[in-house]
């Protein structure tokens, strides 16, 4: 579904209205809109299972067995009764109460499902209006949903957790990690079996993107991941819950407060640690935890009120104490944190010369909704090789992002991976990185091979002819004519590319042939893009001359719509579209490796990664700042400039840095009004 945006933000705008429609205040509503969402993508999910069920049971006496709640635990599904059906929810008669009937649906998955008894939203839909959750419902029940696979829902289901993580509407949105630091973390960790924690759960969403790894694997993530996480909030909890149970999945999430308390004790130890902790927490009773055995490094600094100044390194001793001695951490912390001084630094250079901290992944501000900050991820591996044992990959992302909004910024999928394969260079895998870099040759030769401009030419000679009779179109005619024999020049360009094999050697040959196309691709777009404007130009003559709009217009819209297919739709605007600008987006990934990784190896790249010794980390009092070692890029020109889009961008840094300021400045105070006490 390549418009969900338009589809998310339709869903979204009928959501909002149950709030104007109900007794709810901001921070009340998300739960039912989250619980009309999670029965919506049960259904989804229960037809698709269902109709692979169906085949597949066993008949007697030309009778088939009925379907059992088995069967959909088999493959990772909830089975619904025809009460908590969503078809059978909108074909409510007008006589009975939709609110009464939404309740039930939910009572009867809670029955079926213990996991989630008193944990889904009921009571909640008495107090909205009848005729508001009736249209809610008709409009969840959208043609396009009705034909959408599971993974639509789940952008979906999480397009409405990003909502209202960017409305603080609960928790100050702390419930919410974005997707892009999520799959970062399990991109480079890669839980593929065995007991996944999470001691900061928030709405579950490392179990969630854990499972999305698993089932990349074609394998069924219910039977390779198990999944223990920690709470302290309980509404945060049932959201926990539910966003597992519409993905299917099975785990065991507990109320604590995980600085005093330990449920998971016993399930341990585990093979992968996953979370987003709150950052800079300075209210922890010290008195409490002192004896715990969590803290192999010890505590870090006290203050005289008994409490522990910070708590970022009590979660990442936590986070350490967690692990089997093969397994893997992914932990996103306040970019603070890997230079703290004091008593910190001291707990950190323990943990470095233990050799388990594995890659430092530096992130710039604004890729949280509640958040402007810059943070980092800490990679910690207890099975790392021991040639690696005594270093650390420092990995400056800082500038590896792109815009989403004007206030925020993550990775596409494609700066995910690229990440990714510098830690597998660093890992010593450097097949997956020449498969990955092959991977974007192939799919840029094919956008290449794909672009048709029979339709485009056509289309423009049609509008020629048409405006010809109200206007000069003597520059427009040229351009035409140009146009058709850059095509052609294309064409035959793109014929000659050949399919790359997975050597460097050939990689870096097949980038280099291409090279010289991409730019011609680049001229073709900037020349269909001039006689759209040329085009646009001739109408507006045309009816200043006197001649009806309509007739023009129609001819503006076929170019526009044969546009697409080779410069994108203006309407999508994060990924990549019309085959002109895939072409040239996917030679660009494979030119951002193979420029900075040439012979397909590990290598220091200024302003990007450095592979660092300890000797080198303990001259730096063993900072774990990506920053403080990689150095800075040489200055780079760039071909796409686009001015407005850096003023921009140079306006949303100046907000970053503000707050970042304010941060500081509030963390100064709190240290020095510690010093007078």
């Amino acid at each position: 579904m390549e418009h969900i945006g338009k589809l998310e933000q339709r869903l979204w705008t009928a959501a909002d209205s149950l709030r104007a429609n109900s007794n709810f205040a901001s921070n009340e509503y998300f739960m039912p809109v989250m619980g009309l969402i999670f029965l919506r993508h049960a259904y989804s999910r229960f037809l698709k299972v269902r109709d692979e069920i169906i085949p597949t049971l066993p008949s007697r006496g030309g009778k088939t067995r009925p379907l059992t709640k088995e069967d959909f635990s088999a493959r990772s599904s909830i089975f619904l009764r025809e009460e908590a059906q969503f078809d059978y929810l909108v074909g409510l008669p007008e006589g009975e109460v939709a609110s009464t009937a939404v309740i039930a649906a939910m009572k009867s998955i809670e029955e079926d499902y213990t996991a989630l008894e008193g944990l889904l939203p009921k009571q909640e839909y008495a107090e909205i209006d009848e005729d508001a959750l009736r249209q809610v419902l008709r409009i969840f029940n959208d043609p396009a949903l009705q034909k959408a696979d599971g993974d639509v829902f789940g952008k979906i289901y999480e397009y409405f957790l990003t909502q209202f993580a960017d409305q603080k509407a609960h928790d100050n949105g702390e419930f919410f990690t974005p997707r892009s630091i999520v799959e970062t973390i399990v991109n480079i960790i890669e839980p593929a079996q065995g007991k996944v924690i999470d001691p900061a759960c928030g709405s579950g969403g490392m179990f969630v993107q854990s499972a999305h790894f698993v089932e990349a694997m074609q394998a069924n993530p219910n039977e390779r991941l198990t999944f223990y996480g920690m709470e302290k909030n309980p509404t945060t909890i049932r959201l926990a819950k539910m966003n597992l149970a519409v993905h299917g999945l099975e785990g065991r999430i507990e109320k604590a407060i995980s600085y005093y308390e330990d449920p998971h004790k016993a399930q341990g130890p585990f093979d992968y640690v996953m979370a987003n902790p709150p950052f800079n927490v300075d209210e922890i009773d010290a008195e409490k935890m002192k004896d715990d055995p969590r803290l192999s490094f010890g505590l870090p600094g006290v203050n005289k009120g008994g409490k522990v100044s910070n708590g970022n390194y009590v979660w990442m001793s936590f986070f350490h104490s967690y692990l089997s001695g093969t397994g893997r951490a992914g932990i996103v912390m306040s970019s603070q944190a890997s230079s703290a001084g004091g008593q910190e630094a001291k707990v950190r250079e323990a943990m470095v010369k233990s050799g388990d901290i594995d890659v430092m992944l530096a992130i710039r501000g604004n890729f949280f909704y509640t958040r402007t900050v810059p943070c980092e991820i800490w990679f910690m591996d207890k099975g790392k090789p021991e040639h690696l044992r005594d270093k650390v990959l420092m990995l400056d992302a800082r500038q590896v992002f792109r815009k989403v909004t004007r206030k925020i910024c993550d990775f596409s999928p494609e700066q995910e991976k690229n990440l990714s394969a510098i830690v597998w260079l660093y890992r010593g895998q450097e097949d997956r990185f020449a498969t990955l870099v092959q991977d974007y040759l192939s799919t840029a030769r094919r956008e290449a091979q794909q672009a048709v401009f029979t339709e485009l030419l056509e289309v423009l000679e049609k509008a020629c002819i048409h405006f010809t009779a109200h206007t000069d179109t003597s520059e427009l005619k040229a351009g035409i004519d140009k146009l058709g024999s850059d095509a052609k020049d294309y064409a035959d360009n793109a014929a000659k590319l050949e399919q790359p094999e997975t050597t460097i050697d050939a990689l870096t040959a097949a980038l280099k042939a291409m090279q010289p196309f991409a730019d011609q691709a680049k001229t073709v777009i900037k020349e269909i893009d001039h006689l759209a404007k040329l085009m646009q130009k001739a109408q507006e003559e045309a009816i200043a001359a006197g001649e009806k709009a309509a007739e023009g217009k129609k001819h503006l819209t076929a170019l526009a719509d044969a546009r697409a297919s080779l410069t994108g739709d203006p309407e999508i605007h994060l990924t990549p579209t019309g085959s002109l600008k895939r072409f040239r987006y996917f030679a660009g990934q494979a030119d951002w490796l193979l420029s900075r990784f040439p012979e397909g190896q590990l290598c220091d790249v200024a302003g990007l990664v450095k592979l660092v010794s300890m000797e080198e980390l303990a001259e730096n009092d063993y900072s774990l700042t990506p920053g403080r070692y990689v150095g800075v890029a040489p200055e780079e020109d760039d071909e796409d400039f686009d001015f407005e889009e850096a003023i921009k961008e140079i306006h949303d840094e100046l907000e970053t840095l503000n707050a970042e300021a304010a941060e500081l400045a509030d963390t100064i105070s709190k240290n020095f009004a510690e010093l007078m006490v």
